[in-house]
């Protein structure tokens, strides 16, 4: 942990010897891991004092770290996260709200949001959080940086506190294309099959129904951009019934499993638990095995569904977030309505499994706000490497 903290990001623990390789395709670089990987010698709270009473210090070291770690990355520290990763603002209540370093009066977005501050406050070259319903992308586009939901399952959560496991994901931030494609040689390995030598880009103009005119207006630029990179846009529907019925069966599948994770733990300790993680908690711990079953049945639907928009060179591109991050004085009401309307756009790729990568293309008063691509399952790698070609193009015309 650095002793001068611009982002308030980072875990208050004492330093511990974690090594790294001499040499590697992450030489050079240094990074931050968000407090649910177990790093050998440090603890790991989840963002809950009580959890991290009871953790004690850790012997083993996450596989997704020691990648990172044996390709010559340098660890720096641990990072804040919202509590038990359960929500989207970026404010835990007993560690702090880790500070935006790209919009300073405005929120870092969650659950990630120490590792999102740290590298917005360039204290890092790049950081590793957890998506589950957005925890990357949401403060991805509120702090001006590049972050990666990777294919569920693709790349290892072994030694990593869960949220809710069947959406859980680990991705990352940097702040550099350059920078975050090496990290994610070394984290996703190969795609398992090559890359189309087409692309169909794909607008859902359903989704983009749910975002203010204003917002639409500042995306404008950079739809036209891909257009020219990609040929004109097709426009498709990819809303599952309605979008209503999408949120609320991510958030049954979220919930029941958040309860399944930590139900126990939170009946022996009763944890004091702050306000927005609590009442989701107590929403959860309501969820039954055939509501369970009912939005698990809807979750495979959709993904038949997204398969068949996709095939194996489809890219969508849509908003990452409603708009750009709430002010830091936003009340809980408003922040809770925001929140919903989040979701509504992050709950595909987090209901499909699906790769999605929020850009830093645009800005809104001031403030970041990022574009997504969404690709096909599996096709991560050549995800990265169109964002690549966007964002070489987008620089180009600035």
């Amino acid at each position: 942990m650095l002793k001068t903290d611009p982002s308030r990001g980072w875990m208050p623990y004492p330093s511990a010897s974690v090594p790294h390789a001499a040499s590697g395709s992450l030489h050079g670089l240094t990074f931050a891991v968000k407090d649910l990987f177990h790093i050998k010698g440090y603890p790991t709270s989840a963002g809950q004092p009580m959890m991290l009473a009871t953790s004690g210090v850790q012997a083993s070291t996450a596989p997704a770290v020691q990648g990172c770690l044996d390709a010559g990355a340098a660890f720096r520290g641990k990072t804040i996260t919202d509590e038990f990763a359960f929500s989207m603002n970026g404010n835990n209540a007993h560690f702090g709200a880790p500070v935006n370093g790209a919009a300073p009066d405005r929120i870092s977005g969650g659950s990630s949001s120490g590792s999102a501050a740290v590298v917005s406050h360039r204290l890092v070259d790049f950081a590793l959080g957890t998506d589950t319903g957005g925890s990357v992308r949401a403060p991805s586009s509120h702090c001006g940086l590049i972050g990666l939901r990777p294919t569920h399952d693709r790349v290892s959560l072994q030694d990593c506190y869960p949220l809710s496991p069947s959406l859980d994901t680990c991705g990352w931030f940097a702040r550099d294309m350059q920078t975050f494609s090496r990290v994610g040689a070394v984290l996703l390995g190969p795609d398992q099959l090559p890359p189309t030598s087409s692309v169909r880009l794909l607008f859902p103009s359903d989704l983009w129904a749910l975002v203010a005119p204003e917002v639409r207006e500042a995306h404008a630029p950079r739809l036209t951009l891909l257009s020219d990179l990609f040929g004109s846009p097709l426009s498709v529907s990819i809303v599952h019934e309605s979008i209503d019925a999408m949120v609320l069966n991510l958030r049954i599948v979220q919930a029941f499993e958040a309860w399944q994770t930590n139900g126990a733990f939170i009946e022996q300790y009763h944890p004091t638990i702050g306000p927005g993680v609590r009442e989701r908690l107590e929403w959860a711990s309501q969820i039954t095995q055939d509501m369970y079953t009912s939005a698990s049945g809807f979750r495979d639907q959709f993904k038949d569904a997204m398969r068949s928009v996709l095939a194996d060179d489809g890219l969508l591109v849509l908003p990452t977030m409603p708009d750009i991050a709430p002010l830091r004085s936003t009340s809980e009401a408003d922040l809770d309505r925001y929140r919903t309307a989040s979701v509504q756009l992050l709950c595909a790729a987090s209901l499909a499994g699906l790769p999605q990568i929020s850009l830093p293309l645009t800005t809104r008063a001031g403030a970041p706000l990022g574009l997504s691509l969404i690709g096909p399952a599996g096709q991560d790698r050549a995800l990265i490497d169109l964002a690549a070609r966007v964002m070489q193009a987008a620089q180009s015309v600035r």
